[in-house]
């Protein structure tokens, strides 16, 4: 009962908020005034707040704010124990870095490491943090533009790029983490940067450790969709999530932005019922990932488990059994990786479900912004679909979907897969699964999941791989790398050419996008185009598992 009532309690706020705040987002990004400090900013960086860019200038502004960031983020952790507030703590060597830094600056913050045993104050709030914000913000940026291509009429262009990153970081992340880091505040979580205690580790070295600056960068971690943590067990861990009702919060500012996004595509097109066909989606696909995920774990499908009675192995006892999968179905239905039980110690399909979940392309709903331009894709798909069992050109939103769109659309669909499927392919070749904890099919999840989440930049992990070697840190990182930028380079380009396109007037045999059947269809296609290419990993990992 208490999980039934956890999460319709999550439902409801989301459907409460869905309308103001998406309005509100709206707003944001479609505003003609810039405040003091946004022209402060754009003065700064020498950018023309007016001047609108091509879907290759602004392709080229992610990119070029993207590499800087990761260059940046390299050197600051490669002179770490040169900084002030390191705690002593050494520099990374040089293939942490390349992957911590990739990692972050993908919104993927996969961590190789111990958050409070590698990284210093500095570090933590000038380097992680500050890409917390912005590779989030990014991700709304991209997807804003993506609608404004479905919009756009006869334009050769979508928008600013530094005008949107600006005013999402300071009219939209920024003001809620700072009220979240209040709340959490009161919740006891950690806001100082006194010392600790001194550790001594296994080798006989002592350490620094101290609490940190852990409530403002769960509040970040929490709103920008992120994983990663101050603490390596993350929001297990009391200091990261204390009770049950941080537990909620946590879970609804994950949701909030990209359970919100939907209200600004449908106001920014014009038809609000095609922003509520597109939640409808989300809202389906997540609400059945959770009820498997929580089901599975229940059920306690394993020897052990049902010898006890509850899978409870890797769980705090203070969320328990549905909390726990509660989280973890709507971390990885998310591109936030944010853990609070052990995905390694679920049963067999309960540890599948988070990998479904990534591999559906995170777009119930997705990361912040990228999961509403994931999903907007898979829309086109489907309406092409349909386009070939009516036998008529198929269009969506008044846009004719031809042969250029059906192109960018599918290379974005195709993009991730191939990344996973192939470093998956290239760890066995190589032997470097040989670093999982386990062999046979468990120990095939372990290295499939951890290419899953790089891949689709989710965070979490299975893990009872070890993954910092110069190898794994290397493959990682360039999974992350291409599964965040090519797909985003496909998006403007499919924006760029929607938005040149004339407006297409409807027809009797125009596909209505705003009722069940439309809904019903996207939720079909997903699926199916996931089984197609999923579905023999899985059945030589956690199918074959849970049937042994």
């Amino acid at each position: 009962m208490a999980g039934w009532i956890f999460v319709s309690t999550l439902v409801l706020a989301l459907v409460a908020v869905y309308r103001p705040f998406g309005d509100y987002l709206y707003r944001v990004v479609t505003g003609k005034k810039n405040s003091v400090a946004e022209r402060g900013v754009y003065r700064l960086v020498g950018v023309d707040p007016g001047a609108e860019q091509t879907w290759g200038v602004y392709a080229r502004s992610v990119l070029a704010f993207s590499a800087v960031s990761i260059l940046f983020l390299y050197l600051f952790l490669r002179v770490q124990d040169k900084l002030w507030l390191s705690l002593g703590l050494d520099a990374l060597p040089s293939h942490l870095a390349w992957n911590t830094a990739v990692s972050f600056v993908t919104n993927t913050n996969w961590q190789a490491y111990s958050g409070e045993s590698t990284m210093g104050h500095l570090v933590q709030m000038s380097g992680l943090a500050v890409q917390n914000f912005v590779s989030a913000a990014v991700g709304i940026a991209v997807a804003v533009a993506l609608v404004r291509g479905f919009a756009a009429r006869k334009s050769a262009t979508l928008g600013n790029f530094w005008v949107d990153l600006t005013r999402i970081v300071l009219r939209v992340l920024l003001p809620i983490c700072v009220l979240a880091t209040i709340v959490f505040m009161v919740a006891g979580m950690v806001q100082n940067l006194s010392g600790g205690a001194d550790v001594t580790t296994l080798t006989g070295a002592t350490q620094h450790i101290t609490g940190g600056p852990v409530a403002s960068q769960e509040a970040i971690k929490e709103l920008g969709t992120n994983g990663g943590g101050f603490y390596n067990v993350n929001a297990a861990h009391p200091f990261e999530n204390p009770t049950t009702w941080t537990n909620w919060i946590q879970l609804f500012l994950i949701l909030l932005i990209p359970f919100s996004m939907p209200r600004v595509f449908g106001r920014m097109v014009g038809q609000n019922r095609q922003g509520y066909a597109i939640a409808a989606v989300m809202a389906v696909l997540a609400i059945a990932s959770i009820a498997l995920t929580v089901g599975f774990e229940l059920h306690g499908g394993g020897t052990v488990p049902q010898a006890v009675g509850a899978a409870m192995e890797g769980k705090e006892t203070r969320f328990g059994i549905p909390d726990s999968a509660t989280y973890a179905a709507v971390t990885t239905l998310t591109s936030t990786g944010a853990v609070n039980s052990f995905h390694d110690s679920y049963t067999s399909l309960g540890g599948m479900m988070p990998m479904v979940n990534m591999m559906l392309g995170e777009v119930a709903p997705g990361g912040v912004g990228a999961g509403l331009y994931g999903l907007l894709i898979l829309a086109v798909i489907t309406v092409f679909v349909a386009g070939l069992m009516v036998g008529r050109t198929p269009e969506y939103l008044g846009k004719k979907i031809g042969a250029r769109e059906m192109k960018l659309a599918s290379l974005y669909f195709l993009v991730t897969p191939a990344i996973v499927l192939i470093g998956t392919a290239a760890a066995f070749a190589t032997g470097n699964n040989a670093t999982a904890l386990n062999v046979g099919p468990h120990g095939l999840s372990e290295v499939l999941y951890a290419f899953t989440s790089a891949g689709n930049n989710n965070g979490s992990a299975f893990a009872g791989i070890t993954v910092n070697t110069p190898w794994w840190d290397t493959a990682l990182g360039l999974a992350m790398l291409l599964g965040r930028f090519l797909p985003i380079v496909l998006v403007l380009a499919l924006a760029g050419s929607l938005a040149r396109q004339k407006a297409t007037p409807e027809s009797e045999g125009t596909l209505p996008t705003h009722q069940p059947l439309f809904v019903g269809m996207v939720v079909g296609v997903t699926v199916v185009l996931v089984a197609l290419t999923f579905l023999p990993a899985l059945a030589l990992g956690p199918l074959a598992e849970g049937l042994s």
